[in-house]
């Protein structure tokens, strides 16, 4: 039975969530950023080559002026390890007028494009280059951009600790290089690292002191690489190392460089330094090495001995 001369108060509207989110929270002032020299200033673009396809999916080619050349060979700007790729595959001539491509007549020839072509041609940003397995699209992008797609890439193919090349990366490149070596009958050397009793020194000093151990090691790893070599974290304290156009007797020296690089100064860690050492095993690529597992097999085999026999030492297959 309702009751006259009454009236119902009408129920509060629900706060929205925008107002719930901001319910019980300061507001944060804004801060005035100083401005720096050349802030406002247009920014010239630079010409890159970005990989849309193929092994090395995603990676950047800066391209300078003056010429560039496409091919397999370590030497080339842009060296794609492609087994359908020519050593010197195709050029691009990188001037104020613009870009050029060229075939530099390749087995397999370059498309532009999805059309194969010899040239010379001018480009245009969004061009597509087709050279083996691979689609290289031309794009002008400014710094940022740049540093965009270097970090989107670095994101996916390095180990945040080390800055080595990360399991995927590494294994993924084990056997690009191992089919050219195959392919071609060139030389080829694995090393697998692993350090002496890090469990130790993730039991006694803590996860922190193993993680700078970790990036010291990196850091002389990169140190004695050369320019074509390879190397990558697959594990939680163990490294593999690519060694192109390398038999063992090139491999031995690379390999005990390392060690001594590793025992030769302790790291320093917040409690004082602290010893360490490494042992490898090394191996080369075989004709009866018909897969890359196989190579790889033999070298962890050799790692195990060198284990075996009071690490801090080389051992070859």
């Amino acid at each position: 039975m309702s009751r006259k001369g009454t009236s119902k108060k009408p129920s509060p509207a629900a706060p929205s969530p925008e107002q719930l989110s901001l319910a019980g929270t300061t507001e944060m002032p804004t801060v005035v950023r100083p401005k720096a020299a050349g802030d406002g200033l247009p920014v010239l673009a630079e010409w890159a080559l970005v990989a849309y396809a193929g092994a090395a999916l995603g990676r950047l080619f800066p391209l300078a002026p003056g010429e560039v050349v496409i091919g397999r060979s370590p030497d080339c700007a842009v060296s794609l390890l492609d087994g359908e790729v020519s050593r010197a595959h195709a050029r691009l001539r990188v001037s104020e007028r613009g870009i050029e491509a060229q075939d530099l007549g390749s087995t397999n020839g370059t498309l532009l494009n999805g059309e194969l072509f010899e040239g010379p041609v001018l480009l245009k940003a969004g061009d597509r280059i087709g050279v083996g397995g691979h689609v290289l699209k031309l794009v002008a992008m400014d710094p940022l951009e740049r540093a965009f797609h270097e970090t989107l890439l670095d994101l996916s193919t390095k180990d945040p600790l080390t800055g080595l090349a990360n399991r995927g990366a590494t294994l993924s490149e084990v056997q690009n290089r191992f089919g050219l070596s195959l392919r071609y009958n060139r030389p080829l050397s694995v090393v697998i690292c692993d350090l002496d009793f890090f469990k130790q020194v993730n039991d006694t000093h803590g996860h922190g002191a193993g993680d700078l151990v970790l990036r010291v090691f990196g850091e002389r790893l990169l140190n004695c690489l050369r320019e074509a070599d390879l190397a990558g974290r697959i594990g939680g304290e163990e490294f593999l190392v690519l060694l192109p156009e390398t038999d063992l007797s090139g491999a031995r020296p690379f390999a005990e460089r390392l060690r001594k690089a590793i025992a030769s100064q302790p790291v320093t860690l917040p409690s004082g330094p602290l010893e360490v050492t490494c042992s490898l095993g090394i191996a080369e690529r075989k004709v009866s090495d018909l897969e890359a597992g196989q190579l790889l097999a033999r070298a962890d085999a050799a790692l195990y001995r060198a284990k075996r026999s009071g690490r801090n030492r080389v051992c070859e297959d």
